[in-house]
Formats: structure tokens, C-alpha cells, sequence
């Protein structure tokens, strides 16, 4: 099982990218979108811990920037109906201090936020999380400042070939229309603004 690798950044899709390492193989990485927003620039150097999946009929791999990442990804998937395209989807929305805060909080809501979970699915994952993250949710950090969102919405824009000066004002302008985006909300926000621009 492929658990981390290093290498060469060659190409960056919406939700994936191509990592060529040293002895020229070229590997696609799902991967969610918080790491998609602060990749290097092609052709620089990076590393990322992996979570392999074996299917019938295909064997995918899924790439995170740290062991904790990809250690609170495989214990989403290992959740009765959750696949790893969902489990993608909440690491694109929270982070693993987000999520021990959502089970802090007893906040069972912000799991329907994440596209493709409804109440019903949110409530079964929540009280699975809550057993699973039981030992982990005390001494959490403070949340991130905003300031993060718009430079991480705006790092992910350059990576996907925008300009710094197309990208900056269009993030500024979904932010200003909703200042509680996540980095993955501002991202899709940004991304119609500029897609009706052109």
C-alpha cells in the first residue's frame, strides 16, 4: 500500500493533481481542497501522505498534507455508507480540529453543509465521529483568522491558472457577500464570478 510520497508537482485538476517522483512515474492524487489551494507551483517540489484504495475495478489514491489528514480521512471512510468521494468532501469543508469541534459542540448541522449529506446521513455520521473522536476533543486550538480563507481561495485560483489579479478580487467580492465562506465555498464562489466574466 502506497502511504506518502515525494516528488515533482506536474498537473492540477480541480480535485486532483499529478505527482511525478524521482524515478519518472507519475501519480494521481485526489485530494481536498484545502491542500489543492496551497500546492507549490508546478514543477516544485512536494510531499504528501496517502491513503490507498483498492476497488474492483480500479485502485485510487488520495493525497493529504499531514498524517493526522489522511489518519481522520480513513476513519470516515471506515463509517458504514460513507465512500471516499464523501470523506473528501468533509476534509474539503473541515479540518480535524473543525470536526472535533462539530463533535464538541454537538453540532450535527454543519455535517448537512458538507454537498451530498442530508440529515439523516449527517446525524449517523455525527454520533460515529463522536465515538471515534471521544479522546480527542479536548485543548482545541482557536479557529483560524478569515484572513486565511482569502489566501488560501486566492492560492487555489493561481493554481488552477488564474492571475493573482483576476483571482484576488473576485474572492474579496464572494467574501464581502458572505464573510462565513470556507475556503472551498469561496473557491466555488470565485470560480463563477470569473467562469461569467469570461
Amino acid at each position: 500500500m502506497i502511504a506518502y510520497l515525494e516528488g515533482r508537482l506536474l498537473e492540477v485538476g480541480e480535485s486532483s493533481l499529478v505527482l511525478v517522483t524521482e524515478g519518472g512515474v507519475g501519480y494521481e492524487l485526489y485530494a481536498p481542497v484545502p491542500l489543492l489551494a496551497r500546492l507549490p507551483v508546478r514543477g516544485e517540489q512536494l510531499t504528501v501522505y496517502v491513503q490507498t484504495i483498492v476497488r474492483e475495478d480500479a485502485i485510487e489514491l488520495y493525497g493529504f498534507e499531514d498524517w493526522e489528514s489522511r489518519k481522520l480521512f480513513a476513519m470516515l471512510i471506515s463509517i458504514s455508507k460513507l465512500g471516499p468521494k464523501t470523506g473528501l468532501a468533509i476534509l474539503s469543508m473541515y479540518s480535524p480540529d473543525d470536526l472535533r469541534r462539530v463533535v464538541a459542540d454537538e453540532d450535527v448541522a454543519a455535517l448537512t453543509k458538507v454537498p451530498g449529506i442530508g440529515k439523516k446521513t449527517g446525524q449517523h455520521i455525527f454520533l460515529e465521529l463522536k465515538y471515534k473522536l471521544k479522546d480527542t476533543v479536548g485543548g482545541l486550538p482557536a479557529a483560524g483568522p478569515a484572513g486565511s480563507v482569502l489566501r488560501d481561495a486566492v492560492t487555489g485560483l493561481v493554481n488552477l491558472g488564474y492571475s493573482e489579479e483576476e483571482a484576488r478580487p473576485a474572492v474579496e467580492q464572494a467574501l464581502a457577500d458572505d464573510a462565513d465562506l470556507d475556503v472551498a465555498e469561496a473557491l466555488r464562489a470565485a470560480l463563477k464570478r470569473l467562469a461569467a466574466k469570461r
